[in-house]
């Protein structure tokens, strides 16, 4: 199958899980990067932040205009993570390659067992401040370390501390993923390897589309259902990615 097919393919699951889920898209797209597109695993990341950058962004203006994004407590993530990213981000760039496809393969397999966590009661608006704070930052480490998103855990995190419900928690963490994403980027700009972008623009459009089905998507199927989907295809991506670590 030749690389701008894989591309779009994979683009199209990206982009479908991001629009679907709010998440779940970064931590897909980096090993598929790495292991159907031969990038090294410091360019994959920052490949990485750049597709869910552009993915995010466009899902985000589809619940936006829908009137799901909770703005105030988006931008209490987002500001949490901003300098947490930044450093990351500039800290990732210079670590072996054996290192970050470990951490990445752990996040994975954690994101996976998130998903697949009953969602708790939903507590009254605005619970917990500094425990979303608390997340924020920690999602902003996340994104600049490993290029992913992190979704996966401010969706949660927007339901159970801040009592959204999970449409507009989805859209919320869109905007979250876009903040983080382009500060991560930020603090890796000039380094790390070179960028194929003639498999970064393909598999970036080709997300931005799926991402407009994903939110369709998740209209017609039940959100529990999509992320079991996802949950078992990020177990066997962590268990591939351990597995090529240790042999």
């Amino acid at each position: 199958m030749s690389t701008l097919v894989l591309a779009l393919v994979a683009g199209t699951v990206i982009g479908l899980a991001l629009g679907a889920l709010g998440g779940g898209g970064g931590v897909l797209a980096v090993p598929a990067l790495i292991y159907l597109l031969g990038f090294s695993a410091a360019s994959a990341t920052t490949a990485g932040l750049i597709i869910v950058t552009a993915t995010s962004a466009t899902a985000l203006y589809a619940y936006a205009r829908d009137g799901h994004v909770a703005w105030k407590a988006g931008a209490l993530l987002a500001a949490a993570g901003v300098l947490p990213a930044y450093l990351a981000g500039a800290v990732a760039g210079h670590l072996p390659e054996a290192a970050l496809t470990t951490a990445f393969a752990v996040i994975a397999a954690l994101a996976a067992l998130r998903m697949l966590r009953p969602s708790a009661a939903e507590p009254k608006e605005g619970a917990r401040p500094a425990k979303a704070a608390g997340t924020g930052a920690g999602l902003g480490a996340v994104t600049g370390f490993l290029g992913v998103g992190g979704g996966f855990l401010a969706v949660p995190a927007l339901v159970g501390v801040l009592g959204l419900r999970m449409k507009q928690a989805v859209g919320t963490s869109l905007m979250v993923i876009t903040v983080n994403s382009l500060v991560a980027l930020a603090a890796r700009s000039g380094t790390g390897d070179h960028l194929r972008w003639e498999v970064i623009a393909p598999f970036a459009g080709a997300a931005i589309l799926g991402a407009w089905d994903g939110k369709r998507l998740a209209a017609k199927v039940a959100g529990a259902t999509l992320q079991r989907v996802f949950a078992y295809a990020l177990f066997a991506v962590a268990a591939f990615m351990i597995i090529d670590v240790v042999v």
